[in-house]
Formats: structure tokens, C-alpha cells, sequence
């Protein structure tokens, strides 16, 4: 199966190399399953967002022959090529057809833009769901899941969600087995649902505009352990703390502790995806400091406990199934 993505000039190079490492990996173990075609919209290198050069193997102008799968990465913003009507005029003729085509990122404004997303569901980067709704009201957008599927339409989210994407088209196309083996290859922790939260939408909705209050956010997420009661933070913001509360609920529509909360979840939600620690260990990582204080949180935030989401997430026993596991039989 032929899988082409289509790139061009400020491209964000992981959109277009970590799919492309999924399709790859799944065709050395399927002995050929895929071919694999790095498109450009010009002749020559193309210059990405990180500097490096990706060299394409055509262009649109060329006859390419028949593609599978067409996907069209994105931009570290809206991509610059919604505006050429060359490259709007191919996607609009070609990804049709194609049995499936879609995005990653940003790459979802392009098919936006070709009006291939019109009446249909779709995702993109949590920064620029808003603009894709605004942009194309057509579009049912979809603010928090990690990829979307509508008919023969794919849209993922941002950067590594392309990786998410591909892994599920691979499962699509050879079974769960080979995508697990696959994501196991590329030593990716799980392959999650397409359902998934991409980002704590709370927590990109709470983010304020003031650069103090911003930067203050900031450094709560880079610091999740850290004592975060409202006195210090409010010293670090040069602030009485009755002030600074008041100011931050302002400006974001969160109280300090909630806010601090959301973002200590969201770091658990990532370590519980991610790795195999223990409850304990994760709710001392990220500030809890125990698992009753990161139960309570996790129920207030997902309506589930922390074993469970791990468990819905990455199909792993919970501790209390693992736990009846180990009892001897007629115990």
C-alpha cells in the first residue's frame, strides 16, 4: 500500500518523520506491507520548522500514480499553503482518490481550505482548534481527542498524535497485533485510542494572557511537586496572597488550587500512559503524596480512578485485578 505525505517549506519535521517511522517499521515486519513517498509542492529540499532539510521523493506537479493513503502534515501555525491554489487544487482532485487521506496537525486547515472537511468531524493541534472552527464552520471540530475518524477522512492532533494516527491505520490495515508490535519497535509506551485527550483542554483554557500570571503557570507545570500553596505562589508573583487570588481567578477562571490541581493530574495522566510506576510513586511525582489525594482528583477531573485509567488506556490489569491474579486457586 502506497502511503504518501505531503510536506512543504516550515513543515514541523516530527509530523512528517513519526508516521513515517510507524509505516516503515510496519513494513519491515510485514516484509513489504507499505511503500512509503515523501511528496513536496516544489522541486528540491524542503526546508522544515527545526531547519533540517527533508528531500522529496516528487512533487504535485509530477504524475505520481495511484496513492492509498495521503496524509498532509502540518506548521508550527496555520500552514502557509492554504493560500496556493495549486497545492488546494491538487489535494482537493487527489486525496478523493485515495481510500483514505488525512492530517496531522495543522496539515488539517489545508484540507479545511480544500473543503475535503465539510460537514465532517475532525481534530487538530488544542492550540488551533478554535481557528480551525472559525476558519471552516462547516467543520464539527473536535477540541480534545487525539485523532478523528470520519468516513475515509483522519485528522490527528499535534506533532506526536501523527504517530498515534499511523499506528491506528496500521492496526486497520494488518491488526492489533502488528500495531502493538510496531509501537513495541519504536519503543512507543502504548498505542492510544483515538478518544483520547490530547492535551487537558482545562488547562489550555485556563492559561492567561498576563505575561506574570502566564509565566507563573508555566513554572507550576514544570514543577508540579513543588509546595504550591497560594502565599508562595503569590510571593513568586511579588503579590499578597489576597491580591494574587483574586487576580488569578480573573484572569484565568480557575482558583490557584484549582488550577494547581488540574495541572497535577494532567502530570499523572502522562506518567500513568507513559510508564509502569507504581500509583504511589506517581502521586509523590507530581504533589499528591499519596493515592487517596490523586484518587479524589482523578474522579473530580476524568469520573475515574487512576488504576482504572491506566487500565481503560493501556489495556493493563489494574492492581486489584492483578492482585486476584496472584491468589491461589479456592482463596
Amino acid at each position: 500500500m502506497r502511503v504518501a505525505i505531503l510536506a512543504y517549506p516550515g513543515v514541523v519535521a516530527l509530523d512528517v518523520t513519526g508516521p513515517a517511522e510507524v509505516f516503515a517499521a510496519a513494513a519491515r515486519l510485514t516484509g513489504g506491507g507499505y511503500e512509503l513517498v515523501l511528496l513536496g509542492t516544489k522541486p528540491g529540499p524542503i526546508p522544515t520548522f527545526s531547519s533540517m532539510a527533508l528531500q522529496p521523493a516528487g512533487v504535485i506537479s509530477e504524475d505520481l500514480g495511484r496513492m492509498d493513503t495521503l496524509l498532509i502534515a502540518g506548521s508550527p501555525g496555520i500552514p502557509p499553503v492554504i493560500k496556493d491554489a495549486e497545492v488546494l487544487e491538487w489535494t482537493r482532485r487527489e486525496a478523493p482518490r485515495c481510500r483514505r487521506h488525512g492530517s496531522i496537525c495543522t496539515g488539517a486547515f489545508v484540507l479545511g481550505a480544500a473543503g475535503l472537511l465539510d460537514g465532517k468531524r475532525a481534530t487538530t493541534h488544542w492550540r488551533f482548534t478554535r481557528a480551525l472552527a472559525h476558519a471552516y464552520p462547516r467543520v464539527t471540530v473536535e477540541h480534545d481527542s487525539l485523532f478523528v475518524r470520519d468516513g475515509s477522512t483522519y485528522t490527528s492532533a499535534g506533532v506526536s498524535s501523527g504517530i498515534d494516527l499511523a499506528l491506528a491505520l496500521v492496526e486497520e490495515d494488518f491488526g492489533r497485533k502488528l500495531a502493538l508490535s510496531v509501537a513495541r519497535e519504536l519503543v512507543v509506551f502504548l498505542k492510544r485510542p483515538g478518544g483520547q485527550s490530547q492535551f487537558s483542554h482545562q488547562l489550555a483554557a485556563q492559561f492567561s494572557d498576563v505575561p506574570a500570571i502566564q509565566g507563573l503557570q508555566q513554572w507550576v507545570i514544570d514543577h508540579p511537586r513543588e509546595d504550591h500553596s497560594v502565599e508562595r505562589l503569590a510571593r513568586r508573583v511579588h503579590m499578597s496572597p489576597r491580591n494574587f487570588a483574586r487576580v488569578f481567578r480573573r484572569e484565568t477562571g480557575a482558583t490557584p488550587a484549582g488550577f494547581v490541581e488540574a495541572v497535577r493530574v494532567e502530570a499523572a495522566r502522562r506518567l500513568l500512559e507513559s510508564t509502569e510506576l507504581p500509583i504511589q510513586t506517581v502521586a509523590d511525582r507530581v504533589g499528591f503524596g499519596n493515592t487517596n489525594g490523586l484518587r479524589r482528583a482523578f474522579l473530580r477531573q476524568h469520573g475515574i480512578g487512576p488504576a482504572e485509567y491506566r487500565h481503560s488506556v493501556k489495556g493493563a490489569p489494574s492492581s486489584a485485578s492483578q492482585k486476584s491474579r496472584g491468589r491461589k486457586p479456592g482463596r
